[in-house]
């Protein structure tokens, strides 16, 4: 889980538009479950802020700040 986590992370630093659940287990070929248990955990964190835009949500690297 936590290799998972660091490659989410990765992407996620990366890419300043951010990613939905979606495009992100599509670009790393994990299952939505995965990135969405991945994003729960860095959400609670605190280093994810989510923006949604219509019905998606996007979410984007925070770092904790």
């Amino acid at each position: 889980m936590e290799e998972n986590r660091d490659k989410v992370i990765k992407c996620l630093k990366e890419n300043p538009e951010g990613f939905t659940i979606s495009e992100l287990a599509k670009k790393l070929k994990l299952s939505r479950q995965t990135i969405s248990n991945c994003f729960s955990f860095l959400e609670g964190a605190k280093k994810v802020k989510i923006r949604q835009v219509g019905m998606a949500k996007i979410y984007l690297w925070d770092g904790g700040k």
